[in-house]
């Protein structure tokens, strides 16, 4: 506990310090921004002067430096208007727009926003006003904080899916763990059954009941299979996928509720795919039993097996509850019930077999609130 606190607690210091480190650096980026532009109007100023200095010369002034000055800022859009709010002149700005006095105009009034006039006084009643736009250079680091976020954004959810991935494979080992270790358990007081069934044939015990406790046995050695495969790539064999389906449907039907109608439909000659006939049985066990559990143990329940050129589709039909459109891909998802008691696991494992063990594809695809819900599986029969 005390281990699984300190990382918790490392964790959230490297997330505030990366948050700090964020900060900081968008704090530096919007004062250098500042400090830029307010050189760059500095710049501009002098540009006013120079201008307002060759608007007053005579033939004593010297004008050299004034256009030094003027030439030297190429960067700069700026638009010169009078009293009148006429256009008087225009510099650093595209041909094509200083010809068109429409786009001019819009130019004109998206400078406006940027930053605020420079008053050059040519005398007492007469003033132009100047107008400049940020430099290409000040607008491309305007942009830089929100690159610089989006670029840390990414870098969190690249952190994030590895460690929600790793944390996943953990869970996944550790499930696995567990799975194996019941199987290993339980395989020893099965031993012991397996033992006391032959002394009670020796015993000349009604042959029925015999049959029954051989059916159960034989069951837990199927659950201690499919326990002991999890984890494990299983080995596919080519078996008839109606037989297989059938024998699961079968014992399931022999041990439900009289209160809920069975029936099996399907081809009437057998179809041999490459499945795992324990990881199958326990595909179709899952959902079986999910079917009833949403009939609340009372209803009708179809299994129907359908060969499709190139794909054996088993639907498998209840009359329960229903499923709402926007949970047809959650209820697969690991930790996903409806059930007050139930921990979400039976659909995510059987979407696993059927997915990563079989290739093969599980969808709800038809499901209609307080009539019923229809799943099905399919198998590609190559391979």
């Amino acid at each position: 506990m005390q281990f699984y606190e300190k990382r918790n607690i490392t964790r959230w210091f490297i997330i505030l310090s990366s948050f700090l480190i964020v900060i900081i650096i968008l704090w530096n980026t919007y004062t250098f921004f500042q400090i830029f532009k307010n050189e760059e109007r500095l710049k501009v100023e002098l540009w006013a002067d120079a201008q307002k200095n060759l608007a007053n010369a005579n033939e004593y002034t010297d004008v050299e430096l004034p256009f030094k000055i003027i030439s030297a800022n190429s960067t700069n859009p700026m638009i010169v208007i009078n009293n009148d709010n006429v256009i008087l002149n225009n510099n650093n700005i595209e041909e094509e727009i200083a010809n068109d006095s429409i786009l001019l105009k819009k130019l004109f009034d998206k400078i406006k926003t940027e930053n605020m006039p420079i008053k050059m006084s040519l005398s007492d009643d007469t003033y132009h006003l100047l107008y400049y736009g940020n430099s290409p250079l000040l607008n491309k680091l305007k942009y830089y904080p929100i690159a610089l976020v989006l670029i840390i954004i990414l870098f969190g959810a690249v952190v994030y899916n590895f460690y929600r991935a790793t944390k996943m494979a953990t869970q996944n080992k550790l499930w696995a763990g567990m799975a194996k270790e019941t199987a290993h358990q339980i395989g020893t007081p099965l031993s012991s059954l397996i033992g006391w069934l032959e002394i009670l044939k020796l015993d000349n015990v009604e042959e029925s009941t015999i049959q029954e406790i051989e059916k159960d046995i034989n069951r837990l050695q199927t659950i201690t299979d499919r326990f002991s495969k999890i984890g494990s790539e299983p080995v596919l064999e080519i078996k008839d996928i109606i037989d297989e389906t059938k024998n699961s449907y079968e014992y399931l039907k022999a041990r439900t509720s009289k209160h809920v109608v069975f029936s099996f439909s399907g081809p009437e000659y057998p179809i041999q795919i490459p499945i795992n006939p324990i990881l199958h049985s326990w595909t179709i066990e899952n959902l079986v039993k999910n079917a009833i559990d949403a009939m609340k143990g009372k209803g009708k329940l179809d299994i129907n097996i359908i060969d499709d050129v190139n794909i054996i589709k088993i639907k498998i039909t209840d009359t329960g509850k229903g499923i709402p459109k926007n949970q047809f891909n959650k209820i697969f998802e690991p930790g996903f019930t409806t059930k007050k008691r139930g921990w979400g696991l039976g659909l995510s494992l059987t979407k696993r077999i059927v997915q990563d063990y079989h290739k093969g594809r599980i969808k709800v695809i038809a499901s209609e609130i307080g009539k019923g819900t229809t799943i099905q599986v399919s198998y590609y029969k190559n391979l």
